[in-house]
């Protein structure tokens, strides 16, 4: 049986050393120039994933900035627009203010025309009166004389 063991494996080493120089060249001649592809292929991948990933940190960052500057503005354009707003409406309180201190002094200039036109017409009423029951006192006297 040892013989027989002997015997097998004698005959198993060239088969071995058939597998063994197989195992050789298919290492050298075509695992190691694809683990070489491999390895460059997932090098190239892995940098097109870290520069796109960079390149959206970037975009990224400038969308914060550009967002940060249109907030800027607008808060710029809010507060020219409350100033404009406050001016304008100050404006018109002082316009209002003007135009009321301009009705009341119209007002007070034709209460004191009208007092000096009452005054006018009270003078020329008495003085019409007084001419009036002169009048009317000479009719009725020259009535009495002459009935």
């Amino acid at each position: 049986m040892l013989h027989a063991l002997s015997r097998l494996l004698l005959r198993a080493i060239p088969t071995f050393l058939l597998v063994y120089f197989l195992h050789l060249y298919l290492k050298y001649m075509f695992f190691k120039p694809m683990t070489k592809v491999l390895s460059a292929r997932y090098e190239a991948t892995e940098g097109a994933r870290k520069r796109a990933a960079e390149s959206l940190e970037k975009a990224a960052a400038k969308t914060a900035e550009y967002e940060a500057t249109i907030r800027a503005a607008r808060a710029e354009i809010y507060q020219s627009q409350e100033q404009l707003h406050r001016r304008l409406q100050e404006e018109q309180t002082a316009q209002v203010q003007a135009a009321r201190e301009q009705a009341e002094a119209a007002v007070r200039d034709a209460k004191a025309h009208i007092a000096a036109d009452i005054e006018q017409a009270k003078t020329d009423l008495a003085a019409q009166s007084d001419a009036l029951a002169a009048e009317i006192a000479d009719v009725i006297l020259n009535r009495g004389v002459a009935a």
